[in-house]
């Protein structure tokens, strides 16, 4: 790179929507400016470095060697410079950040509680609680976007490289096939085989790609027609306790249930699988910072007693510092045939 001369964030903004959207049309209008705006941003990079980064294809979009390895760096440089300013602004506030990325079974179950004896330790804590597919947790911290992620451990999230990040296991459960005392698999012997032809109703998990809710349903071969998915754990349930259909849920958020007959447990099938939640960061997390402290307290006996207490707290108790997006995503039905 010729001194005196540097890359500015301005150009790897575009640089980087040129990668995430394949286009410079669609990268400006992401970043609501001309085409040509983008174009030269894109050529002060090749001139700056010497290197065509991309070139078009038939199929799109083609990267050389340096241009994969600029868009890697793209997305880290400014999801730090976006971190160090958030950073400086609260530190003139006097308050701490922490943006937590969390399943959805987690965040149903789990967070509440956890999260709001994390926060009543101290008067300058805000946390931000946000819903991800496990399958997209390495990627948002590898680029910074959250701090922490929880959900399934690393053995039952596959596909990553489970070197860029370290994980700590902080709660083991059960998750249960369960039916409603109307079910007819309620009273006698189920063949494994049957439970595929039934109705599944399911929360938003079964649409992730990895976790322990589609690892079962894909066990017992249960296709995605016979799939009924509802925005919330909770609602799925109060339909099973119907004799709707076949249902999933944690074992000990459903001990009472189970012990009113509410529910219960088919006889024959491998209805009990070991599950575990693990809470990950990136090795290179600051000790002293707000995000290693989160990591050192989730695995605390307090907290864990926190997160079996069952479905926590409600919403409406967090105190203000606490944000929570509950769903990133719509959450469609699969019908049942």
């Amino acid at each position: 790179m010729p001194r005196g001369r540097s890359v500015t964030p301005t150009q790897l903004r575009a640089f980087s929507a040129v990668v995430r959207l394949g286009s410079v049309k669609r990268a400006a209008r992401e970043l609501d400016v001309s085409e040509a705006a983008v174009s030269l941003h894109i050529g002060k990079l090749r001139r700056l470095f010497g290197d065509r980064l991309f070139s078009r294809t038939g199929a799109g979009l083609a990267f050389t060697p340096g241009g994969l390895r600029l868009a890697g760096r793209a997305t880290e440089l400014l999801g730090l410079q976006d971190r160090t300013l958030r950073e400086v602004s609260q530190a003139g506030t006097g308050t701490r950040l922490l943006r937590i990325a969390a399943s959805s079974l987690f965040v149903e179950y789990a967070a509440p509680g956890l999260i709001e004896l994390f926060v009543g330790r101290a008067d300058d804590l805000d946390v931000e609680l946000s819903v991800h597919s496990p399958s997209r947790f390495e990627e948002l911290l590898y680029d910074r976007a959250v701090d922490v992620a929880i959900g399934p451990g690393q053995e039952q999230a596959a596909g990553g490289e489970p070197e860029r990040v370290t994980s700590q296991s902080i709660l083991r459960y059960q998750l249960l096939t369960v039916v409603g005392p109307g079910h007819p698999f309620a009273g006698g012997r189920t063949a494994p085989e049957r439970l595929r032809e039934q109705t599944w109703l399911l929360g938003p998990s079964a649409l992730d790609h990895t976790g322990l809710v589609p690892a079962v349903l894909r066990r017992f071969g249960v296709p995605e027609a016979r799939q009924r998915v509802f925005q919330s754990h909770a609602a799925a349930l109060d339909e099973v306790k119907k004799g709707a259909g076949v249902g999933l849920a944690l074992g000990y958020a459903v001990s009472h249930d189970l012990a009113a007959g509410r529910l219960l447990l088919p006889v024959g099938p491998p209805v009990r699988t070991g599950g575990c939640w693990s809470v990950s960061a990136l090795p290179d997390s600051d000790e002293s910072g707000v995000a290693a402290e989160f990591v050192r307290f989730a695995t605390t006996p307090r907290a864990t007693q926190t997160m079996l207490r069952g479905a926590g707290v409600d919403r409406g108790r967090f105190r203000s510092g606490v944000h929570v997006t509950l769903w990133n995503h719509a959450v469609p039905q699969r019908p049942a045939t």
